[in-house]
């Protein structure tokens, strides 16, 4: 079993598409294996990019790294594997998670998953560690990174 450390808490304002990549790679970088991040934001918020930021810190080059819109699952190899899905185009409920096999990629402990539009997934229970981070703003106004941990008990993807 992996032991986690703290991992950073809070909010960060994003000026630009590199700093809102730089906050990832900052927070990748505090990652050991077994964490589930839920990923929430607008089309074009940036989740695609603090993704590339926390490959980057897992090894993985970002050029390798692109958004899992049309194939659900992308898998990469790096210090740790990432695990990046997106559940936007698939209906809500617990089939979303049936249709990446969540639990079969759940049982890989040592991995980081990463969890677009997790929201779809309703009240499918996920093991912790949860943390939620949430990407607001649109166009051209900077970015609000929300990062914070799932609570517990009754842990579920279920975003606010």
């Amino acid at each position: 079993m992996t032991t986690h450390a703290a991992l950073p808490t809070g909010e960060w304002m994003s000026h630009s598409p590199e700093e809102t990549q730089a906050l990832g790679a900052h927070f990748g970088q505090f990652l050991r294996g077994g964490e589930i991040l839920l990923l929430s934001g607008q089309l074009g918020a940036g989740k695609t990019l603090f993704v590339k930021g926390v490959a980057e810190a897992l090894g993985i080059p970002e050029d390798e790294v692109t958004s899992p819109s049309f194939t659900l699952v992308n898998h990469y190899n790096g210090r740790l594997k990432l695990y990046h899905i997106d559940l936007y185009r698939l209906n809500e409920g617990a089939q979303a998670a049936h249709a990446v096999d969540l639990d079969e990629l759940l049982m890989d402990e040592s991995a980081v998953i990463i969890i677009e539009w997790a929201e779809r997934m309703g009240a499918y229970p996920l093991p912790e560690p949860v943390l939620r981070i949430r990407i607001t703003g649109d166009g051209e106004e900077p970015r609000a990174i929300h990062i914070s941990n799932a609570q517990s008990p009754g842990l579920t993807a279920k975003l606010s």
